[in-house]
């Protein structure tokens, strides 16, 4: 690992940049992208494991605070939104494989300058926008349960409370809604976060971008987030510690399925 002065700000205060028209993928790229994320943290693995690290610990002291109030079904719904938070975690992975691609070299103080240089940037209000989702997706889970187990207390365990009649209907309920949110809002954001790492947009526009990319490829892209899903949903079973290789593989992935999607100009 080879520490390096930060970037000038010049990349960080650019020009506006044009949005080229997405182009289209078919599903064997994402066998390659998923080739590509693998060899970017094979090639960086500390940057992985570094950034990961705040997601997993975010994940463990979660659980840790619905177990000990004994309330471990609330920590239902907050695992199913937790991979909304996900791309924040990779952003500086989209850096690392920046750095790769472009043949510059990497050190800890100039891609953690240039994460940190984003609070300047379009990040902090598309952050704002996914927590606005993640705290309504939350909101809604309540809602959900006090609708099949209103303010009754909760005997028995988690498990024979999710298995009874009311559970699995409130878990049918929940799916479906859960599943229109989570379509729309992988929808708006799948690509717009490494596009405003890489360009000068307005989050608006990047949003508005991803979600072109998204219906020019609704094959691909549907099928993308499915093996998302899958790889998160495995990666959180044991105690998130499988996120430390999902969420790097994945973080360098995203970058590349980007550029395909939305090559460099020239």
């Amino acid at each position: 690992m080879t520490d390096t002065q930060p970037e000038p700000a010049g990349r960080l205060a650019a020009e506006p940049s044009t949005i080229p028209p997405p182009a289209a993928i078919n599903p064997a790229a994402l066998r390659e992208v998923l080739a590509l994320g693998w060899r970017d943290f094979r090639r960086a693995p500390f940057y992985g494991i570094v950034f990961s690290a705040f997601y997993v610990l975010g994940g463990l002291i979660m659980y840790a605070i619905f177990a000990a109030s004994a309330a471990e079904y609330w920590f239902i719904p907050i695992a199913v939104g937790f991979p909304i938070l996900a791309p924040f975690a990779a952003t500086g992975l989209y850096e690392v494989s920046r750095r790769l691609e472009a043949g510059q070299p990497l050190g800890l103080r100039s891609v953690f300058a240039i994460v940190f240089a984003q609070k300047d940037r379009q990040v902090p209000s598309m952050a704002m926008f996914v927590m606005l989702v993640f705290m309504f997706w939350v909101f809604i889970a309540h809602t959900i349960f006090a609708l099949f187990f209103g303010l009754a207390p909760i005997t028995g365990s988690t498990w024979s409370m999710l298995l009874s009649g009311n559970g699995l209907m409130m878990l049918v309920v929940g799916s479906v809604i859960g599943g229109v949110m989570a379509t729309l809002f992988y929808a708006l954001t799948v690509v717009s976060l490494p596009l405003i790492l890489d360009r000068e947009v307005d989050f608006i526009s990047a949003m508005i971008a991803s979600f072109g990319c998204v219906t020019a490829n609704p094959v691909t892209m549907a099928l993308w987030a499915a093996i998302i899903a899958g790889a998160l949903f495995l990666g959180m079973l044991p105690l998130f510690l499988g996120l430390f290789v999902v969420l790097p593989v994945f973080g360098h992935a995203s970058w590349h399925l980007y550029r395909r999607l939305l090559p460099p100009e020239g």
